[in-house]
């Protein structure tokens, strides 16, 4: 058991270095792909900070008079929608985020074999990807 301790070698510092880089990209996309899942435009109307708080409002009036089951819903709507007027409020700074991606998505790419045609389909744009330097020929 002691012998095998000893056979064990230790990483180099390349190789300590590559993998910090690895973690270093891929939080960085990881980063940019959860901003771009919440900031996607969804269907129908769309939901303002004014419209978010009439709401909230509304939900307040109907609280003095709802029976115990009609108030746990309310309460968890009002809950949901300070959440996302919190959410809107606090903004994200996209453009950050897109320039660590920029930085970190050809390398990612080329080490995890993602194609081009994935990207897109999980929604980055054509214009960050071309800045990115991976192109449509990209593992397709």
């Amino acid at each position: 058991m002691a012998q095998a301790a000893k056979n064990k070698s230790a990483m180099s510092a390349e190789h300590k270095e590559a993998l910090a880089l690895g973690r270093e990209q891929s939080r960085a996309v990881r980063r940019y792909l959860e901003a771009l899942e919440r900031h996607r435009p969804r269907r129908g109307r769309k939901r303002t900070p004014d419209s978010i708080r009439r709401q909230l409002g509304a939900i307040e009036q109907k609280l003095a008079d709802a029976d115990p089951l009609e108030r746990l819903n309310l309460l968890q709507d009002r809950e949901n929608l300070q959440s996302e007027l919190a959410s809107m409020e606090e903004g994200v700074d996209l453009t950050a985020l897109e320039e660590e991606f920029v930085k970190a998505a050809k390398p990612y790419s080329e080490r995890k074999g993602i194609s081009y045609s994935v990207w897109r389909e999980i929604g980055v744009d054509p214009s960050v990807l071309r800045r990115a330097g991976i192109g449509r020929g990209s593992r397709d």
